[in-house]
């Protein structure tokens, strides 16, 4: 395969121009078409960074024998058909999370793409984090000797529109996601058992659509290790995303970051600027650090470092946490694997 890489790009929306921007300061990368329903809705955006081909019709990029590979950024409810189709076609496949609401959907999706032997990567781009991957790395050296409690609070700074919540999949499916995939990358050990507790404490319109705002996951994690994430859809003060991992020989955590390190101090009292404000500047290193992971993956035919099987640990544990909200009971992953085989 040529070292420079053609790439489709499907799904125009924040985050598919999010990753087409850091896709075209790439150097081993071509971005040579962009695919949306509405693509009239991003055509000046596109044409002025020169993208070749705008199109509505996705399948003229899975098509394409001048493509390599396809990223896949459209509502989660396509992804199984656009995996399916991709695959089929031989292209590497850079999907958004979660791949699917349905984990057997999943699992079948997963299947296709291994059987076409194409790439395949997923978006938990919070492992590409340098802070967290600092702390997977300490847990992973023995540093802190065996983990005890994993912490991990994410807290978005306002919810989002009414109209997103009904189709996100929920709080465990669309936001606690990644905080299931953290709990897996920072222990280094898969979880047995989820126990949720949930609330609508921010707006009453989300426990109408059947979803809460609130949440507190309990996690019993395979190695004996205790995990617990807080979620909220609303931090007054803004994004809030830190972790710690407490063990035998000591802990290691991460703090929020902000956009200067200034303290101001007065008579009035001791106080900084407000966290970074969302997800697009508080990750904004991590989302090019994961593309470039993938286009390397691709190039020198390596395996990615966040797969599909990882994707699908998390989904069940979404799907368990869910579960467990509606049941009221702990949920066993074991239980639930056998439900979902």
């Amino acid at each position: 395969m040529s070292k420079q890489l053609n790439i489709g790009v499907i799904g125009a929306g924040r985050i598919g121009r999010l990753h087409t921007e850091n896709l075209l300061n790439h150097p081993q990368v071509n971005v040579k078409a962009i695919a949306d329903l509405q693509i009239d809705h991003a055509r000046a955006w596109a044409n002025g960074l020169g993208i070749p081909l705008l199109t509505q019709d996705a399948e003229q990029i899975i098509s394409d024998p001048g493509i390599d590979a396809v990223f896949i950024c459209t509502s989660t409810n396509t992804h199984i058909d656009m995996i399916e189709r991709s695959a089929k076609a031989g292209k590497h496949i850079f999907c958004e999370k979660p791949i699917s609401f349905d984990v057997r959907g999943t699992r079948l999706a997963l299947q296709a793409a291994s059987d076409s032997g194409v790439k395949f990567q997923l978006g938990f781009n919070r492992r590409f984090d340098p802070n967290f991957r600092r702390v997977r790395e300490i847990v992973a050296s023995g540093q802190i000797g065996d983990p005890h409690l994993i912490k991990i609070t994410s807290r978005d700074p306002s919810p989002p529109p009414h109209d997103y919540i009904k189709v996100s999949g929920g709080l465990f499916m669309d936001m606690a996601i990644h905080d299931f995939d953290m709990a897996r990358f920072l222990s280094g050990s898969e979880v047995d058992e989820v126990y949720v507790q949930g609330a609508v404490l921010v707006d009453p319109v989300i426990g109408e659509l059947g979803d809460v705002d609130t949440a507190v996951i309990m996690l019993r994690f395979r190695n004996g290790a205790i995990g617990v994430i807080d979620n909220s859809r609303q931090a007054a003060y803004g994004y809030d995303q830190r972790v710690e991992v407490f063990g035998s020989l000591g802990q290691v955590n991460v703090q929020n970051d902000f956009p200067n390190s200034a303290e101001i101090s007065t008579a009035g009292g001791v106080y900084r600027d407000k966290p970074k404000h969302f997800f697009l500047e508080r990750y904004e290193a991590a989302y090019r650090h994961e593309i470039e992971s993938f286009i390397k993956a691709i190039v020198n035919n390596e395996n990615v470092p966040v797969s599909g099987e990882d994707g699908y640990q998390a989904e069940l544990l979404a799907d368990a946490a869910k579960k467990s909200w509606l049941e009221k009971r702990p949920v066993s992953l074991s239980e639930y694997s056998m439900s979902t085989s």
